[in-house]
């Protein structure tokens, strides 16, 4: 009887195994659909982003601007930049966390000792010895780490993102310094010009040439030029504190902002070999789907067998030293269990773990489709900014020979001095407008270098 129950035993423990099995062999490999998605998109978009041709390639973020300058605050903001070393104190726990894991598939050791005294029966002592393992005879655990490495591989991609994104904050805003210095310097000089007019037109209202409505206007425009100028300066302070706080410096920046625009290098030749897929965010979804789809195999082999061993080595004395193993007694026991009936627990777990994976199949598409999003829109913006810099710079060239005309005309008394007034304007304005142009390309420059994957080198 008792031999016919083994029997029976063995064949449902092998038949729950088999159909376990046989289930994980029939899920969906999400990440293998991921990485042909991401390949069959990149193919579709390489004609286009071919069709654009400029220098040689990039290797990395900090490549854009060579400035002794600017590599200096970014070498101090990824050091002490709070919210980065935040997230890297994040990428050390996980891992350790991976060590931890790895730990579960080593044998663990204890050791114990005990003092028992009961009434008229002399004390006497324990000590004991006990090793367990479980063999980890399906890979279960070994699925288990592996899982935890690619979490661990995930939150070293987003450290990598975060990294990327405080450097590109660094640029802009070292750039934003010179764009609000350049307003101030045009703001300037408008406003020099505003009030030579303004002493004009006073001076010819005393004289009886002029209206008081038209020096009314030139106060207006001056007052209203001097308020420009005043929040002008105060948006050069805010971006020095800005780009204090991404150095995660506790000193307030006495650094001048730079006299002009550096120079900025991108390629787009070779975009479809250096795009997307260096995109860490891309990376950490496509380490999240293979560690998610590792859960589900951990899940499905929670139903198969599992064997352990544990061996315990003890000793009984009346003395302390005498119960150092002196005469020890080992046992040795092999364990065999099976889960049989949970209410259903592990077959949820399995189903879950199966949406998890989905849901980082999702997660990934929608960040591969953001990526391609945000290369197209920055290279769409390049080439609008590039078209409209051209022609601001000939609608400027012009309004400066209009003026200088005007100008030279005034000085004659051919034209009012409200007509030369409204040449002046035009031209500051186009010049302020050209300024913004260039700083916006720039800008752009290093958007469409985080959208091709273009980090800072890894340490």
């Amino acid at each position: 009887m008792t031999r016919k129950t083994l029997w029976h035993w063995g064949w449902l423990c092998l038949s729950l195994s088999l159909g376990a099995c046989s289930s994980d062999m029939n899920r969906t490999d999400f990440a293998e659909k991921a990485q042909q998605e991401s390949n069959d998109l990149i193919e579709k978009k390489d004609a286009q982003w071919r069709q654009l041709n400029e220098v040689a390639p990039l290797s990395y973020l900090t490549d854009l601007i060579q400035d002794p300058q600017l590599e200096l605050f970014i070498q101090q903001g990824l050091a002490a930049n709070p919210d980065l070393q935040k997230t890297l104190l994040t990428l050390k726990a996980s891992a350790w966390q991976l060590k931890s894991t790895h730990g579960d598939r080593l044998p663990s050791i204890d050791a114990g000792f005990s003092r028992n005294k009961t009434e008229s029966i002399d004390a006497s002592y324990n000590a004991d010895i006990s090793i367990s393992w479980e063999a980890d005879f399906w890979g279960k655990l070994a699925n288990t780490e592996e899982a935890a490495a690619k979490s661990l591989a995930a939150d070293q991609a987003l450290f990598q993102e975060s990294q990327d994104a405080l450097v590109a904050n660094i640029i802009k805003s070292w750039l934003a310094m010179t764009s609000k210095q350049h307003l101030i310097d045009i703001e300037s000089q408008r406003l020099a010009v505003l009030e030579t007019n303004e002493n004009r037109l006073l001076q010819r209202f005393k004289n009886g040439l002029n209206d008081l409505e038209e020096l009314d206007e030139a106060q207006t425009a001056s007052s209203q030029s001097r308020a420009d100028l005043a929040q002008f300066k105060e948006e050069l302070a805010i971006e020095r504190r800005t780009l204090q706080r991404y150095l995660g410096s506790e000193e307030a920046l006495t650094v001048a902002a730079n006299l002009d625009y550096p120079a900025v290098g991108l390629t787009l030749e070779h975009l479809p070999k250096q795009s997307l897929q260096r995109r860490p965010d891309l990376k950490a979804a496509y380490f999240a789907i293979q560690a998610a789809d590792l859960s589900v195999t951990v899940a499905y082999k929670d139903m198969l067998p599992s064997i352990s061993l544990s061996a315990t080595l003890s000793d009984t004395a009346n003395s302390p030293s005498s119960a150092l193993f002196t005469s020890p007694v080992w046992s040795l026991l092999a364990q065999l269990t099976q889960p049989l009936y949970q209410g259903g627990k592990l077959k949820a777990a399995v189903e879950i773990a199966k949406l998890n994976t989905a849901q980082a199949y999702q997660d990934y598409r929608s960040t591969l489709l953001t990526a391609v999003n945000e290369v197209e829109s920055t290279i769409g913006q390049e080439q609008v900014l590039t078209q409209q810099i051209s022609n601001i710079q000939q609608a400027l060239q012009s309004s400066r020979n209009n003026l200088s005309r005007y100008e030279q005309k005034y000085r004659t008394g051919l034209v009012e001095l409200s007509d030369l007034i409204r040449v002046q304007e035009t031209t500051f304005n186009l010049a302020a407008e050209l300024d913004n142009l260039h700083y916006q390309h720039l800008i752009n420059r290093v958007d469409l270098g985080l959208a091709l994957g273009l980090g800072v080198k890894e340490s």
